[in-house]
């Protein structure tokens, strides 16, 4: 695991909200990049459809369009609010640090500095998650990887992926990021759903650990959950809430719970929208201090280019293949962010 930084340097992004207040903002988001695959078959892996000989013909070509597309869509969330690109990205369905590599040096981000942290997951597509941060903005000073042990009927081993904790200083303040991609629905939401379950459970005994070593720590989980924002794993295991004004220490806020409410997703199968990409956090983030950072607004980044542009799947996501055949778009799912604000004192 190679973790890249600089010092951070005192540079921010403002804006002025009713002519009276000058605010720093920062952007994070959250992106499922379906399948982010170099070309190299990995023998340790079950990589041999992404590669020139493979199912989908996965050339060097392609994975250059790939790099190119979901760099450009990095380059672009949340700017025209920040003007500028997320100051921290969680990534899920990335393959190795070598792509990782390839994503922060194309010439949509390179000019972004951005560093890295991944650790290979036990997945056996070898999918994994990932963190990247501006230098100029965070400073990690520790990282860790959390197993999810998942076994099957027969007492199997499930192979998925891990957690990945990123602990660390943005402007003075101690932020914490755990970056997810829980096990997927396959065989079916009721059947699969203890694994989600799981998964969320292991998030609570992290963020409780996070909590006993410093109890205001400011915490953002985050990821593809392949639950909604009203399943059990959120609103059972984790007690989220989708209201900022319900006072409780215990509990964590989900501001994607709003969004799902009024019917917007980030992904759509069989004519039905899920948000699967979520954020929630502790609730010091949402105290609305202004001498530090607090919780603005969250959405979900979905321009047209981004949408398939007619036919029968007309404004779902532009994916990469339909199928085995290739369209060359961007995803299967569109993008999360949300902004933090604080006062700027000069």
């Amino acid at each position: 695991m190679q973790l890249l930084f600089s010092l951070i340097a005192l540079t921010c992004v403002s804006f002025t909200i009713h002519s009276q207040k000058t605010y720093t903002v920062r952007t994070v988001s959250f992106y499922n990049v379906e399948n982010l695959f170099d070309t190299t078959n990995d023998s340790l892996i079950f990589d041999d459809d992404h590669t020139p000989n493979g199912s989908y013909h996965w050339t060097q070509d392609k994975y250059k369009k790939k790099i190119e597309n979901i760099s450009l869509v990095l380059s672009k969330i949340g700017e025209e609010t920040s003007r500028t690109s997320p100051d921290i990205i969680g990534l899920c369905e990335v393959e190795n640090k070598s792509v990782l590599q390839d994503l922060i040096h194309h010439p949509n981000l390179i000019d972004h500095d951005y560093g890295i942290v991944h650790f290979d997951s036990p997945d056996k597509r070898g999918i994994d998650v990932a963190f990247l941060f501006k230098k100029t903005v965070y400073l990690p000073t520790s990282f860790k990887s959390h197993r999810l042990l998942l076994f099957d009927d027969m007492s199997q081993r499930i192979y998925t992926r891990d957690q990945l904790v990123v602990g660390g200083i943005m402007d003075n303040e101690a932020f914490y990021f755990i970056v997810n991609h829980w096990p997927s629905r396959r065989g079916g939401a009721t059947k699969s759903k203890p694994n989600r379950i799981r998964a969320a459970l292991l998030n609570k005994r992290i963020i409780d650990s996070i909590q006993r070593l410093n109890w205001n720590a400011k915490i953002i989980s985050m990821g593809d959950l392949n639950d909604d924002p009203r399943d059990d794993s959120l609103k059972r295991i984790l007690n989220t809430r989708g209201k900022e004004n319900q006072e409780d220490s215990l509990r964590l806020f989900n501001p994607m719970e709003k969004l799902f409410k009024k019917g917007y997703g980030s992904l759509a199968y069989r004519d039905k929208w899920n948000l699967f990409d979520q954020f929630f956090m502790t609730p010091n983030l949402v105290n609305k201090s202004t001498q530090e950072y607090s919780f603005w607004k969250a959405g979900i980044y979905s321009p047209s280019y981004m949408k398939t542009s007619k036919g029968r799947f007309k404004g779902y996501p532009l994916r990469t293949y339909s199928g085995t055949n290739y369209i060359g778009g961007y995803s299967d799912h569109f993008p999360v962010y949300l902004f933090l604000l604080k006062e700027r004192n000069f």
